[in-house]
């Protein structure tokens, strides 16, 4: 019994001397002491006012000067410091990645100066180069000369031209645009209208190997065509689509359809790709969806499952580093019914 007792005593005093590091568990501690020592007193001068009928103004004046300012420390600095420290807890757990930057109460004018100059130095488009180097396809990850792989596409698409291989050059054609569309410049923005061109290529490769089993379709409002030109981070929808082909229709027995749906609200681009393949067990939807959630920046550099092309944590995690936490990637799945990715993004024109 003594040893268990010793082993919690010497827990409890690891904990405290650990949090008494902290300047906030300090100022605290102080706080609920003078507190305290402030209630002790007004209770005493209470007892003898009461006692000897005197000093009953002065009691009353302290108890509500003492009431008033216990409120104001809890609006003007509990509430306040509850929020702060509430945000910059989400932002260690990587839950959030710009909120640390918006602090409506910094701590100190020192802690917000800070903040301001570690904002400069995290520069952004610095992390967003990890995250493009996933995105360099069969080019990069061999080190093969990019032009070196068109000239070759090139020369087989002719080959197979005066062959009269149409099928053969129809399929060396659109891989070449395909890879020249997925190798350069991927840390640009493009249009909506040149994302879907290059599934549309994507597509007529796969046909190739799935025939009739599959189909991809895009739909949007007649009326709405102008969202054709809103710009996304270039590598946005193929490498989610590439994933529900693989994951959801290649396993599928029979036909398998792939929906991609174009939305648009005020300030909002909402693209969801839906296919009816055989979905996500609910576990792994679950812990997939609290890495979306996240902005870890490992997993910029170390992706996992690379099946895919570039895995969807990579797409989210670009999308919340270009534009912020509230936009990014959601997915609902049942099991043998199918499985919808929703990506939320901002209205951004040329």
């Amino acid at each position: 019994m003594s040893i268990v007792s010793y082993t919690l005593n010497e827990g409890i005093e690891s904990t405290m001397k650990h949090k008494s590091r902290y300047l906030s568990f300090r100022v605290g501690i102080l706080f609920c002491l003078m507190t305290l020592l402030t209630l002790i007193m007004l209770s005493l001068f209470m007892i003898i006012a009461l006692i000897e009928n005197r000093y009953i103004l002065f009691t009353v004046v302290g108890c509500t000067a003492f009431i008033v300012l216990l409120y104001l420390s809890y609006k003007w600095v509990y509430k306040p410091y509850q929020e702060t420290n509430k945000t910059l807890s989400l932002f260690s757990e990587g839950s959030i990645l710009q909120g640390i930057f918006d602090l409506r109460c910094p701590l100190s004018e020192q802690m917000d100066d800070a903040t301001k100059r570690f904002k400069v130095m995290l520069d952004t488009k610095e992390l967003f180069k990890l995250s493009k180097k996933q995105a360099e396809y069969l080019a990069l990850q061999n080190q093969i000369n990019p032009h070196f792989l068109y000239n070759t596409l090139e020369g087989i698409r002719s080959e197979a031209l005066c062959a009269g291989m149409d099928g053969v050059a129809n399929m060396t054609e659109a891989l070449g645009t395909f890879f020249r569309y997925t190798i350069s410049n991927v840390d640009h923005l493009v249009t909506l209208e040149d994302e879907l061109y290059n599934i549309q290529n994507y597509y007529m490769i796969q046909q190739y190997r799935f025939g009739d089993r599959l189909n991809v379709s895009v739909e949007y409002e007649e009326e709405e065509k102008d969202v054709l030109m809103l710009l996304l981070p270039k590598l946005t929808l193929q490498p989610i689509v590439e994933n529900s082909i693989y994951h959801g229709i290649e396993r599928k027995i029979g036909k398998g359809n792939l929906r991609i749906k174009i939305q648009s609200t005020t300030d909002r681009l909402i693209i969801v790709i839906s296919d009816d393949g055989l979905g996500i067990e609910k576990e792994q939807l679950d812990l997939l969806n609290k890495k979306l959630r996240s902005t870890y920046l490992e997993d910029v550099t170390q992706l996992k499952g690379k099946q895919g092309g570039i895995a969807i944590v990579n797409v989210n995690n670009r999308i919340k580093l270009l534009f912020g936490d509230e936009y990014g990637i959601y997915i609902t799945s049942t099991i043998h019914v199918g499985t919808d990715v929703t990506i939320t993004l901002p209205k951004v024109k040329e």
